[in-house]
């Protein structure tokens, strides 16, 4: 990709905290995605939210011409729209996962290539080793976590609000339910499951905005909940946004398909997923090593190993890798002997508040919050500041707080008080 504009969109995309290492394969999808124009425009975008307007003043275009190019973006869900209060509509670019990757293949559209946008995403998510590492490796706080499959749990566990999914559905203004983008991918290269498609949601503001376009099936909470109570059946374990409250999305997850899944198993030592607060607990004395527990984690967490039984030399029993584990429950619905029951962890982890929070705190710790801040990089001053905290960010970790506490604290208090991705 010799095209100057396909660069400056990459360049534009990393600069959020979930960014798109360059390659070969990413420009071939982005040209799939954007038009040469569009990837140019699109580059010039601000990371946080931004009206008509402001688009209008950077792109230096008529402003109804700029509503018609925002509109024609959000309708292929290369940007979430978003209706505030006061009834202006605001926009934003999504990262590209979870976000206008998975967007592009969440139903099938006439005026792309499935087949070849597939192929492409296969090869740079899966079989390339670059792009689900960067995700991962420069922070603690990643952008999924798992929900527990609640009819598992104990009447006596603690269970807050926001770890439970069917809470996300109930309370939600919007539910959307898509085409799962990862066994969609996976029917591309033919290496897809059976287990069900149209079983993903999205929720709130974004659920709203693929609702109005076309790329998600509005439900309500009771259907929700059905499609919940059949993604338990398939086994399929529930992923979703590393947030508390305003969720943006849940995929019903398989282990064979699923891209977050398969990182987990590739990438475990860099703790790609945020895991419940639940580990199962295995009984020994009546575990009968049958294997069925082994056989539906996602994660490859759990084991058979030798019962040490002098009486039955060949009998197994299960064993748990604690730190592999997902703490997702599937293994413990699937027990024929009740050998198994989900138990609190030692501590318990709590998710960010929000997506304006889990953003920001990304950020932090990947040294990236110059960019949240200085966002408007068509300004010289703006760059020049940017460019100075993020040294300031990049120091040893005692330089770094002697540095930049005030700076942090003064501009963190800002951010979140405003609107941003999720």
């Amino acid at each position: 990709m010799s095209q100057p504009c396909y660069h400056q969109l990459v360049e534009r995309l990393n600069r959020f905290p979930q960014g798109a290492p360059p390659s070969e394969t990413l420009y071939k999808i982005l040209q799939i995605l954007f038009s040469e124009e569009e990837a140019g425009l699109v580059a010039m975008l601000p990371i946080k939210p931004f009206t008509a307007q402001k688009a209008s003043q950077i792109w230096k275009k008529d402003l109804s011409d700029t509503r018609n190019l925002l509109e024609t973006l959000a309708g292929r869900a290369l940007l979430v729209d978003m209706e505030k209060p006061d009834g202006e509509t605001t926009y934003v670019l999504p990262p590209p996962m979870a976000g206008f990757f998975e967007f592009s293949m969440m139903r099938v559209r006439e005026e792309i290539d499935s087949k070849a946008l597939g192929e492409l995403f296969y090869q740079y998510c899966t079989v390339e080793d670059e792009f689900m590492p960067a995700l991962f490796q420069r922070g603690d706080t990643q952008q999924g976590r798992i929900y527990i499959q609640e009819p598992v749990l104990p009447p006596e566990a603690h269970v807050l609000d926001y770890e439970r999914a069917s809470h996300m559905i109930k309370t939600a203004s919007h539910v959307g339910v898509s085409t799962c983008y990862c066994r969609f991918k996976m029917q591309q290269v033919g290496k897809n499951c059976e287990a069900p498609q149209d079983i993903c949601m999205t929720f709130n503001n974004v659920g709203h905005s693929l609702i109005r376009h076309g790329y998600a099936r509005e439900v309500d909470a009771a259907e929700g909940l059905d499609l919940l109570a059949q993604a338990y059946e398939h086994n399929l374990v529930q992923f979703g946004e590393n947030v508390r409250q305003q969720i943006s999305f849940i995929c019903n997850c398989c282990g064979c398909c699923c891209e977050a899944l398969i990182a987990a198993r590739r990438f475990g030592m860099m703790r790609p997923i945020h895991t419940t607060n639940y580990l199962p607990d295995i009984d020994e004395a009546t575990c009968n090593g049958c294997g069925k527990c082994v056989n539906v984690c996602p994660v490859e967490a759990m084991t058979l190993v030798s019962a040490n039984d002098p009486n039955r030399p060949s009998r197994k029993k299960a064993k748990l890798d604690a730190d592999a584990c997902l703490g997702c429950g599937v293994c413990v619905r699937n027990c024929p002997k009740d050998s198994l029951q989900m138990q609190s962890r030692p501590q318990r982890v709590i998710p960010p508040l929000n997506g304006t929070h889990r953003v920001v705190v990304m950020a932090i710790e990947r040294g990236m919050l110059h960019n949240l801040i200085f966002d408007n990089q068509a300004l010289t001053s703006h760059r020049i500041l940017g460019a100075i905290l993020g040294v300031i960010l990049r120091l040893p970790p005692l330089k770094q707080a002697l540095a930049s506490q005030q700076v942090k604290s003064r501009y963190l208090e800002a951010l979140l008080s405003k609107t941003m991705p999720g």
